[in-house]
């Protein structure tokens, strides 16, 4: 039996770590680009969501979150594939099948004549991302470890945050000037180019010696090898918390600005001003984390999170929530989720260097179909009012809190 072996976290450093085929720079902003196709595929719908309902006879307004929800269920059981193939035949094939294969979904979204069709398609196009989403985790461990990867994974998250930042106002845009099917041809588009751009440039990160074979037994033990790390298991599911509460904020925020606010036309404005502080609190974790520590960061900032949520939910019940304290309260808590996650992912992913490939596809599938469904159960428990919403993130926060602790034995903020 093969055991997976922990890398001496407090003595990597950037330069003693980098493995990158390509220079430091071109090689994050290609990661972030893939990886942000998965947030362009869902943050540009947001404000089409209602032209999309009244084009396809979607009486019922939290049944068009399910564009979104239909989009995260086929990403995540789609994983499970993609980390054993790319482990098998190299990073290199698999990730830009998937990624051809996202251009070709986008198509048959942008042609659906109903609602059915669309949710199928969005499910074969959160499939495709899947395959950008696991190989670049996996590809990024095949260059780097321990803090050195939670560096890169901030710095790949500054640019992948430009997405969320950017796709409502470019959804908007697009509706201003035609149909909700120009933002689906839009979307094709943009991942064209990152097809070319990572075909061109990236060559294969994974050597003929380290590929494994695609034995069911062999596949199985593997998962088991994940699932029997104790830090591995802990800090997935812990990131599926919190991103269960980030989803639900996704899914709700379009109704919110227009039920709650009366303003829907500010959901370009406000979204990106939330989204910009989870690039942030990257930035600020890619210039701290090699000092400080993945620990101390994320552990600090899950109390954070608790703490913003726990405020805003105060406010919502006593009902005196504004615009103002919605946007600063909701910025302050991603950005507590930002630093989280980034560094959960990193330690999750510690360990599993020889089986980085299927150790991925497995926690992406945990992570991305319990944040869905836990997502999808506060989005429809939308009811006019942001309390749902806030009593459903500090819920999770405090269930993470607790995962954390029993994951690190008591022991939190150590350094290593």
């Amino acid at each position: 039996m093969r055991h997976l072996r922990p890398m001496e976290e407090p003595h990597l450093t950037a330069d003693s770590q980098n493995k990158a085929p390509l220079a430091f720079g071109e090689f994050v902003s290609l990661i972030a680009a893939m990886m942000a196709l998965t947030a362009l595929g869902i943050d540009s719908m947001l404000p089409a969501l209602p032209a999309i309902g009244a084009s396809l006879g979607v009486d019922e307004p939290n049944h068009r979150q399910y564009v979104i929800t239909a989009f995260l269920i086929g990403f995540a059981f789609a994983q499970l594939i993609y980390g054993p193939l790319s482990d098998r035949f190299g990073r290199r094939p698999v990730l830009a099948i998937a990624l051809v294969s996202y251009v070709v979904t986008s198509v048959v979204a942008a042609a659906s004549g109903s609602f059915t069709l669309l949710l199928i398609a969005r499910a074969a196009m959160g499939a495709s991302a899947a395959g950008a989403r696991v190989v670049s985790v996996a590809l990024v461990r095949d260059c780097f470890a321990g803090r050195s990867m939670a560096r890169v994974m901030s710095l790949a998250f500054i640019v992948f945050m430009a997405a969320p930042i950017v796709a409502p106002s470019l959804g908007q845009l697009i509706l201003y000037a035609g149909s909700w099917r120009l933002i689906f041809w839009a979307i094709g588009g943009v991942a064209t180019l990152v097809v070319l751009w990572f075909w061109l440039r990236m060559p294969e990160t994974l050597g003929q010696d380290a590929r494994l074979s695609l034995n069911p037994v062999r596949v199985l033990g593997d998962y088991g090898l994940m699932l029997r790390d104790r830090q591995a298991v802990g800090y997935t599911i812990g990131i599926m918390l919190l991103s269960g509460g980030m989803f639900g904020f996704i899914g709700s925020v379009q109704q919110v600005m227009e039920d709650v606010f009366h303003a829907p036309q500010l959901l370009a404005v406000v979204f990106p001003c939330v989204a910009s502080t989870m690039a942030l609190g990257s930035f600020l974790n890619s210039r701290l984390v090699m000092k400080v520590g993945m620990r101390r960061i994320s552990h600090t900032a899950l109390i954070g999170m608790i703490l913003f949520a726990a405020i805003h939910l105060a406010i919502a019940w006593a009902d005196l929530e504004s615009i103002w304290s919605f946007t600063i309260l909701q910025a302050l808590m991603m950005g507590c989720v930002g630093l989280s996650t980034s560094n959960f992912s990193a330690m999750a992913m510690e360990k599993m260097g020889e089986i980085a490939g299927t150790a991925s596809s497995l926690q992406g599938f945990v992570t991305t179909l319990g944040s869905a469904l836990i997502g999808a159960a506060i989005g429809q428990a939308f009811d006019g009012t942001t309390v749902p919403l806030y009593a459903g993130f500090l819920l999770m926060g405090l269930i993470a809190f607790v995962v954390v602790l029993v994951t690190e034995r008591g022991r939190m903020f150590r350094p290593s």
